[in-house]
């Protein structure tokens, strides 16, 4: 079969065994070296893409994707509007909320805390809060009884219990010279929840009948209708979209008002990382260079004999880009395969060294979540794979050039 004579040769050079064994060790290393970098990238975005996964799934599961509100009041007719919301195709589900600011207190000690106003029966369409609850029922909440669904961490900061009563204080707006009255609602536990979040701590859930009594609505009056959308991402453009399909009066607020400062310093820890990660990478393509460096050192001779045979500089050239390029090739994808076996299996991993040492990497006591996600992207396997073939490829570069540049009368003097 044939084969360029650079393939050929640079092929062989690679498989040869050195008269000089510390040019293989270095080869190895760098080949070794090069493995340990792709994989600990591959094996670290993956984690990187499980943690932002179970963070878009815990919190993006609770608050709302989007709301459509009327401008400065109440919607009158909420069922109306969220009718006509559910017929966008982008909608997945549709449900009256109120949101207010406010203060809960019990027993001299207080917390700040958001409070929204649900419809049982509408809620499990848009979040998953149903699912999370750990005491008592979404369904516990009753109009007009002044129930209250309170966080995990919550209930654990004040003692709390089903039960118990607890005061929620909401700013009021009035003639007052102040401006601002407090306005004090007694509220009765009725459930709790845990999302694994800091939501846990921020967020209590009261029918939204009582809300629009604390703000002194009518019963059937809402803030706005809480939209889950099929695509997160694309939550500013459709709730600008949903606004225009209700005409003049109506605005609208979407998550990444609340929650996108969140997950914007997510994405750019994990880019980050990425790029500190890659300097390994770079750290041991370079090392190819050093390898290639004393590798056309001790073939000197031999790339005289060449050229007086005949071979151009750049065939020359291209032997030892070849060399280096199949060690680089070799080390990346030894690299990739242990990385993507990592990533798939780093749950495990992590829960046999659990086992193994005793200790708890991720105590449920003190970190929101107990194992170690991971999330295996194939852009990131490509990402990484491209970058490190690439950086091996350049490390080839000067000392191929090195190499063509050898006279064979200087080579060859004192042979």
């Amino acid at each position: 079969m044939f084969r360029p004579l650079s393939i050929f040769i640079g092929s062989r050079y690679t498989r040869a065994k050195r008269r000089n064994h510390f040019i293989s060790f270095i080869s190895l290393t760098s080949m070794i070296g090069l493995s340990l970098g792709v994989l600990a990238m591959i094996m670290v975005l993956s984690v990187m893409n499980g943690f932002q996964r179970e963070m878009s799934e815990r919190i993006l599961g609770m608050v709302p994707h989007a709301v459509v509100k009327g401008d400065g009041q109440p919607l009158d007719d909420w069922s109306r509007v969220a009718e006509s919301v559910v017929a966008h195709p982008a909608v997945l589900g549709a449900a009256p909320i109120t949101q207010l600011e406010g203060m809960l207190s019990f027993r001299g000690s207080m917390q700040p805390v958001e409070i929204n106003g649900i419809d049982p029966q509408a809620e499990a369409g848009v979040s998953t809060l149903a699912d999370k609850m750990v005491a008592g029922r979404l369904e516990d909440l009753k109009p007009g009884e002044a129930g209250v669904i309170i966080g995990l961490m919550t209930a654990r900061r004040f003692g709390l219990k089903l039960g118990d009563k607890l005061t929620v204080i909401v700013p009021e707006i009035s003639d007052t010279p102040g401006g601002v009255t407090p306005r004090m609602q007694r509220l009765n536990v009725v459930g709790v929840f845990r999302v694994g979040a800091e939501l846990d701590g921020s967020l209590a859930i009261i029918h939204r009948v009582d809300a629009a009594g604390i703000l002194r609505w009518q019963p059937e009056q809402v803030e706005g209708v809480r939209v889950r959308l099929n695509d997160l991402y694309r939550a500013p453009e459709i709730a600008a979209e949903l606004v225009a399909q209700q005409g003049e009066g109506f605005r609208s607020e979407d998550w990444s008002l609340t929650q996108g400062s969140l997950f914007s310093a997510m994405k750019m820890e994990k880019t980050m990382i990425g790029l500190l990660l890659l300097l390994i990478v770079a750290v041991a393509a370079f090392n190819i260079i050093a390898t290639l460096i004393m590798v056309v050192a001790d073939k000197r001779a031999d790339i005289a004999i060449l050229r007086t045979l005949g071979a151009t500089p750049r065939q020359i050239m291209a032997i030892f880009m070849v060399q280096g390029s199949i060690i680089g090739l070799i080390g990346t994808l030894i690299g990739t395969l242990l990385g993507v076996l990592g990533a798939l299996n780093v749950s495990a991993l992590v829960g046999w060294l659990e086992k193994v040492s005793g200790q708890h990497v991720f105590s449920s006591d003190v970190y929101f979540i107990s194992t170690l996600p991971s999330e295996l992207r194939l852009g990131d396997v490509l990402l990484v794979t491209t970058a490190a073939l690439l950086l091996s490829f350049l490390a080839t570069l000067y000392p191929a050039w090195r190499a063509a540049q050898t006279q064979p009368a200087e080579a060859l003097r004192y042979e």
